[in-house]
C-alpha cells in the first residue's frame, strides 16, 4: 500500500547540519494499522509530514499504490492528498468560521464532489454528531472537535489515513473514545492507517508498532 524506501531527512543548523531521519525503511500493507512510536524529537512528525506529500526527504522517496509521491508537482501533490489520503491532527485543525457540517464538506467541495452537504451530515450523524451539525467549533468540546476531524477524514473515504498524535490534547477517557471510534471507522472502510504517537498503551491497538529513536528506526515489531 504505501512503501518508505531509505527515506532521510537533513536540514540546516548552526555550525553543522542537522539529520532529522536517517534511512527510514519500511512498508505498510492495505488496511494495515500501524502505530509510529517515539519520544518527543525522535522525528515521527516529520516522517508523517513526509509520507503525506507536505514535507520533503533528502534522500529516498515514498510510494502509495505503486505511485511515487515526490515524482508530482506540489499540485498533484495537493490533488493526491484530497483523493486519497485523511489526516487527524492533535490540535484538530478545524476552520473556526465554519460549522461542524461545513468544516466536513469542505474537502468534498475541494474535490468537486457532488451532494457534499448530504454525504457530511452523514457521517457526521456516525459520530455521535446529529445534534452538533450547526455549531461552531469554539462551543464544542475537544472531543466533539477531534470528531469533526475524524469525519472530516473519512468522508472522502482516503485509501490512507494519517493521524498525529489524535488523542494528545484530550483527557484519557475522551482520548479511549476516539481511539475507539478512529479504530472502527477505519476497520469498517479498510483503510490504511498509520499513527503517531508516544503512548505505549494506545500503539499496542494497532496491528503493528514501528519505534523511532533519534531519527532511526530501532524496530519494526
Amino acid at each position: 500500500m504505501i512503501s518508505v524506501s531509505h527515506v532521510s531527512k537533513v536540514v540546516g543548523d548552526v555550525g553543522s547540519p542537522l539529520a532529522i531521519l536517517r534511512d527510514i525503511d519500511f512498508t505498510v500493507n492495505a488496511g494495515e494499522s500501524v502505530a509510529i512510536l517515539g519520544a518527543s524529537g525522535s522525528g515521527k512528525s516529520t516522517l508523517l509530514s513526509i509520507m503525506a506529500g507536505l514535507d520533503t526527504p533528502s534522500e529516498g522517496h515514498v510510494s502509495l499504490a505503486g505511485q511515487q509521491i515526490f515524482e508530482m508537482t506540489e499540485d498533484q501533490r495537493a490533488a493526491w492528498r484530497g483523493q486519497k489520503l485523511g489526516f487527524v491532527f492533535q490540535n484538530f485543525q478545524l476552520m473556526g468560521h465554519l460549522t461542524a457540517l461545513e468544516n466536513v464538506m469542505l474537502p468534498l467541495e475541494l474535490s468537486g464532489i457532488k451532494d457534499a452537504a448530504k454525504l457530511a451530515k452523514e457521517i457526521l450523524l456516525q459520530v455521535g454528531l446529529a445534534e452538533r451539525l450547526k455549531h461552531f467549533p469554539k462551543v464544542l468540546s475537544g472531543g466533539e472537535q477531534q470528531r469533526v476531524a475524524l469525519a472530516r477524514a473519512f468522508v472522502v473515504q482516503p485509501q490512507l489515513l494519517l493521524a498525529d498524535e489524535p488523542t494528545g490534547s484530550l483527557d484519557a477517557q475522551t482520548g479511549e473514545s476516539i481511539m475507539d471510534l478512529m479504530l472502527s471507522m477505519n476497520h469498517a472502510r479498510g483503510t490504511t492507517l498509520i499513527l503517531v504517537t508516544h503512548d505505549q498503551k494506545l500503539a499496542a491497538r494497532c496491528d503493528r508498532t514501528l519505534t523511532l529513536q533519534a531519527g532511526q528506526l530501532i524496530s519494526k515489531g
